[in-house]
C-alpha cells in the first residue's frame, strides 16, 4: 500500500487515537518483539477469538480501516502481495507508550492489551 506518511512528530492525541482500537493495540505491542508478523494471518493478533463471522468482520475492518490508518500514521508498513506487517518509520514515536503497557499489562485492565 503506497499512501503518503504524514509529517513526524505525532502528537499525544493522534497516538490515544491510534490506541484506542484493541486490535491495533494488540497489532502494535506484537511489533515490539516480531517484526515483521509472519503468521497464517499476520494481520489478526494471534490471541484473538471468535467466532467466523466476527473473525471474517474483523478481517475486512483490519484490511480497510486499521492496517490503512497505522500505515498512513507511519506505525507499521504493509505489505499486502506478501501478506505481511512490520515496524514503519514512525513506529519509534510511539514504542513508549508500547512498551508502557507492555510492561505494566499485569496492572491494567485486561481488554488494554
Amino acid at each position: 500500500m503506497s499512501e503518503e506518511v504524514t509529517p513526524s512528530n505525532t502528537s499525544l492525541d493522534e497516538m490515544f487515537d491510534v490506541l484506542r482500537n484493541p486490535y491495533r493495540r494488540r497489532l502494535l505491542v506484537a511489533l515490539l518483539d516480531h517484526n515483521p508478523q509472519e503468521e497464517d494471518d499476520p494481520q489478526i493478533p494471534a490471541d484473538v477469538s471468535m467466532a467466523d463471522d466476527d473473525l471474517d468482520l474483523l478481517q475486512v475492518q483490519m484490511q480497510h480501516v486499521h492496517l490503512p490508518k497505522l500505515v498512513q500514521i507511519g506505525f507499521v508498513e504493509w505489505d499486502e502481495d506478501a501478506n505481511t506487517v512490520s515496524k514503519g518509520p514512525r513506529f519509534d514515536e510511539i514504542r513508549p507508550l508500547l512498551e508502557l503497557m507492555r510492561d505494566h499489562a499485569d496492572e491494567l485492565p485486561d481488554d488494554w492489551l
